[in-house]
């Protein structure tokens, strides 16, 4: 399914099929405005005014003014210049993301392009051309630099650029696909450069990738209380309701539909000596829940983020104006990445403990390791030291990246988000996390069969019947590395939330 991107006002829904590699057309009604805004700069020119980007330098350079035969040359050399970024390529999917983000923003005609330089990116996206973007330059100063000049350098035939899966110089990569570079008119190099679409493309990532977390933690939760044979009282709506917190409440009675029906719940209702779980099961509402709250804060502010222009100067057609502002200074992203990051770390931790709780015959009331000859074998024991090993990863990586500014420019972005640097963690963070609930989901898997021939409840019967098809119960030590890592793809990809219901499961779109 392609996605026609309404610039101003496109859903997370449209970023993440975009972000899943589908196709995109930009919505034509906006040509007219774009062209406006073109026209406006022409205008602009001809008053022979200085005018930050248009015909001045950048930056601390802001007061030298440039002729016109040289405005050219100016928005070319912007771009070659800028282009400095470090490190490792950003992904396909999320390279694309970025590009219809700086598409949506350009297409709402207050940047000053032509309709032409909209036309190649959404010529690019069409015949699967992709900017080489390294991953690293952005202090989400005065936008995302380095990393949008990359992007920009391609378009005008120089860096890298790939063609599908492969990497060819960008001149070649456009020629391959029948494109042609393009050569920048006035402001157009400094629109493509300014803005957060780096940051925010990073920072979607990282919140789609949290939702699955969140989700199949749901599950994994749920099958971990089953098998550490917990109590679902805790998860009583009279109990959420006097708290009144949104998330909290949601994450309460997904759990009470995951477990509702089991057997294993059934056969302890009575006669149990234990009084109280531990937190990692009872307190899973309060904790999911503000985790919850966390992911649906962040998603309403990239929504936005996501929806608006962040490049500078913006040009008003209707009133013949060029402003200069701040849109480019990305602290809204900072923010919303930071609190993803900790909703990601406190996820996985949790899930930590419950498979601790579970290996653990003193707590759960399981054989040690969950194997059935500890000892001879030593079942489960190093996948917790693993999941283990990844939350303190996570804990090292979530300290806030908004709170560490540093100067640049000749100190004038004295105050700068590192934006990009807080949503670039974000997707190694995930797969740490998504790995610890992978191991969760084969621990309590495990736990539950040592309680048959009770069945747990028809949605996590499902989820167990899902992993059992890939995996046999662990009966005695083997080289297990293999389905571990099928066990983490089932929850990376969804197949766990899919099996479950993912009706039963509140999502981060429930923010409206």
């Amino acid at each position: 399914m392609s996605v026609t991107l309404r610039a101003g006002k496109a859903t997370l829904a449209d970023w993440r099929m975009i972000w899943r590699g589908a196709p995109v057309a930009l919505d034509p009604s906006h040509r007219a405005q774009v062209s406006a805004s073109a026209a406006t700069v022409e205008r602009i020119l001809s008053r022979g005014e200085p005018v930050y980007g248009i015909n001045t330098g950048f930056g601390k350079l802001a007061g030298v003014r440039i002729e016109a035969a040289d405005l050219a040359t100016l928005q070319r050399n912007i771009v070659l210049s800028h282009a400095a970024g470090v490190g490792e390529p950003l992904s396909i999917a999320t390279t694309r993301l970025m590009m219809a983000l700086k598409l949506g923003s350009l297409a709402q005609g207050a940047s000053g392009v032509r309709a032409e330089t909209l036309d190649l990116i959404e010529a690019m996206f069409a015949r699967r051309v992709t900017p080489v973007i390294p991953s690293q330059g952005s202090a989400g100063a005065s936008g995302d630099l380095a990393p949008l000049a990359h992007m920009a350098a391609a378009m005008i035939g120089v860096g890298e650029a790939r063609v599908g899966a492969r990497v060819l110089p960008a001149a070649e990569a456009l020629a391959e696909a029948g494109l042609k570079p393009i050569v920048l008119a006035a402001k157009e190099g400094l629109a493509l450069l300014n803005g957060t679409q780096f940051s925010t493309a990073n920072a979607l990532a990282g919140l789609f990738e949290a939702e699955t977390l969140f989700r199949s933690a749901l599950v994994t939760g749920a099958l971990s209380l089953d098998a550490a044979r917990g109590s679902d009282a805790p998860f009583d709506p009279r109990i959420h309701a006097l708290r009144r917190h949104r998330g909290q409440i949601e994450t309460a009675a997904a759990l009470r539909a995951l477990i509702a029906g089991s057997a294993i719940r059934a056969s302890h209702l009575i006669g149990d000596p234990r009084v109280q779980d531990p937190y990692c099961l009872r307190c899973q509402p309060q904790v999911m829940g503000a985790c919850l709250d966390l992911l649906r804060q962040a998603a309403a502010t990239l929504r936005d983020e996501a929806n608006g222009v962040s490049d500078n100067p913006l040009i008003f057609a209707e009133d013949d104006a060029a402003l200069s502002g701040g849109n480019f200074h990305a602290e809204p992203v900072a923010f919303a990445a930071d609190i993803i990051a900790l909703a990601i770390c406190e996820i996985g931790s949790l899930a930590e403990r419950r498979i601790a709780h579970l290996v653990d015959p003193a707590l759960s009331g399981l054989p040690a390791f969950l194997t059935p000859s500890p000892g001879l074998n030593s079942g489960f024991m190093i996948p917790q030291v693993t999941a283990a090993a990844l939350v303190s990863e996570n804990k090292q990586r979530a300290y806030p990246a908004s709170v560490d500014s540093i100067p640049t420019s000749a100190n004038q972005e004295d105050h700068v988000s590192m934006a990009a640097h807080g949503a670039r963690r974000l997707a190694p963070m995930a797969e740490n996390a998504l790995a610890v609930v992978g191991i969760e989901l084969l621990a309590a898997a495990q736990g539950c069969d040592f309680h048959e021939p009770l069945r747990s409840s028809a949605p996590l019967e499902a989820v167990r019947a899902l992993l059992r098809e890939k995996i046999p119960h662990l009966n005695e030590d083997r080289y297990f590395h293999p389905e571990m890592q099928a066990a983490i793809e089932l929850v990376r990809n969804g197949a766990v939330i899919e099996a479950a219901g993912e009706a039963l499961l509140p999502g981060v779109e429930a923010a409206r």
